[in-house]
């Protein structure tokens, strides 16, 4: 492993980094809100450690090997959650501990839109574009752009890639090169937000509010620059904007390119993940205005139909703008969609979640292992459309449920011990580790009211859904450092 190289890199991607302080400073200046000196600050901080990382070991060129991306990608973003909140912490308003400025700033870099912020319609716009604009960094993964970048500055790419990129399909390139590949995901990224910040200002928004919600709806992030989310706006046609942005964003970004290149559509009807991402947001929905029309929930038929399927595609993706006090929904709707976030996007977009893929392939070994009570001695593959997938696959998707499964049920206990009611604990570990933001019970609205202890473990659980929980976890095994 190349230490000096991994120092080298992660100094050159902070500093990087701390030129996405500098639009907030144009923000604030524009707006006079008073919270420029913030940023600069920020600014300072962050390029200051970056060069003092990087400066030792600025000749280290070497190429980058697997452990050393796995190493720079947990690095990055542990650095990046405590950069992210340097200028929060300067702001006089809001006025936030090292904890929640950290907590803030690694919800919107993860896209799980949880927040320890009340008053948002009276904060600095500044700091609400700065909130908005982490998420939308975060959301196709910055590693993923400095792919495109460190080519430049003599550094390789392949390893970043495979150690960043979500799902568990990730070895299949858009481009023959990897490079190629970053930008033509970013493209897609960018021309779907570009897109969605139209529509939205079309259908009535400022276009302040256009932008950022535009950031955070493409990257599934859900932060708002008000406190009633998309709720605050009263209109339809914005949530319908909002329905439509939200399913993009968590189908997979290849598809996306396939169908821009190819001008057709015929590939996502091709792709079985993508069919059952539709089926399962159908289903839910439809669960759901069955639901709430017989409760009586709300008058009118367009309102159950509206907020209901806003609600669900919200939640299912782990985008976690609201409409609606989904929480308060009578029977089993708000553990029905609290669940529908475990499965969350497919792989290869900027949803949170196990995604799609691995249950679907859960599903289909499932179906094997019933078909083999029948035919014990028969040869069944498990296949994806006319592709059968490698057990390997299979095997990786088990372990990653299992591990899944046991973190999730330690960390729910850490809660459980630090005070917190068994709903508000469960959602609070489901909404970070699945990168969904709100929650049940006391983090209904609001994650403020927990303790360091429980914002620290909600900090952890966000990093780990985030980088899908080997990145990090392979970290602490002994053979990743063996020679």
């Amino acid at each position: 492993m190349h230490l000096t190289v991994v120092q080298r890199i992660l100094g050159l991607l902070l500093m990087l980094f701390s030129f996405s302080m500098l639009p907030p400073v144009l923000v604030s200046w524009y707006f006079n809100d008073g919270a420029m000196a913030a940023f600069i600050s920020g600014f300072g901080v962050t390029f200051g450690v970056g060069t003092l990382v990087w400066l030792p070991v600025r000749d280290q060129i070497e190429e980058l090997r697997l452990r050393d991306g796995f190493l720079i990608v947990a690095a990055f973003w542990l650095g990046l959650g405590a950069m992210g909140g340097v200028p929060l912490f300067f702001a006089q308003l809001p006025d936030m501990s090292f904890t929640d400025s950290v907590f803030e700033s690694v919800s919107g870099l993860t896209t799980t839109g949880a927040t320890v912020l009340t008053g948002l319609d009276d904060l600095p716009r500044s700091i609400l574009y700065y909130r908005q604009q982490l998420q939308w960094l975060g959301g196709m993964g910055i590693i993923v752009l400095a792919v495109a970048i460190l080519p430049m500055l003599g550094v390789g790419g392949m390893a970043l890639y495979k150690a960043e990129t979500p799902g568990p399909m990730k070895d299949s390139k858009l481009t023959p090169r990897i490079t190629e590949t970053a930008k033509a995901l970013w493209y897609i990224y960018l021309g779907l937000t570009i897109a969605c910040a139209l529509a939205y200002w079309g259908a009535g928004m400022s276009l302040f509010d256009a932008i950022c919600h535009s950031f955070s709806t493409i990257a599934i992030g859900g932060f708002s620059t008000h406190d009633q989310s998309i709720g605050f706006f009263d209109s339809d046609l914005i949530d319908v904007v909002a329905i439509v942005f939200m399913i993009a964003a968590g189908a997979n970004f290849s598809l996306h390119f396939v169908a821009w290149r190819d001008k057709n559509f015929r590939s996502y009807l091709a792709d079985p993940e993508f069919r059952a991402y539709i089926k399962l947001l159908i289903s839910i929905c439809a669960v759901t205005l069955i639901y709430l029309y017989i409760a009586g929930v709300y008058d009118s038929l367009g309102d159950t139909v509206i907020r209901g399927m806003f609600q669900v595609v919200s939640v299912a993706t782990t985008t976690g703008f609201t409409t609606a006090e989904f929480w308060i929904w009578p029977g089993a709707l708000p553990v029905i969609l609290i669940f529908s976030s475990f499965i969350g996007g497919c792989a290869g977009s900027t949803g949170g979640g196990m995604k799609v893929m691995r249950w679907l392939l859960l599903y289909l070994q499932g179906v094997r292992e019933v078909k083999r009570l029948v035919h014990p001695n028969a040869e069944i593959p498990v296949k994806l459309g006319k592709i059968v997938v490698a057990q390997r696959v299979i095997e990786s998707v088990w372990g990653f449920f299992a591990v899944y499964v046991v973190l999730f049920a330690f960390m729910m206990v850490v809660l459980l011990a630090d005070g917190l009611d068994q709903v508000t604990a469960f959602s609070a570990i489901a909404a970070s580790l699945n990168n969904l933001g709100p929650g049940l019970g006391d983090v209904s609205t609001g994650f403020g009211g927990l303790s360091n202890l429980s914002k620290w473990v909600c900090i952890l659980a966000m990093l780990l859904g985030r980088l899908e929980i080997f990145t990090l976890l392979v970290l602490v095994s002994r053979s990743f450092w063996n020679r």
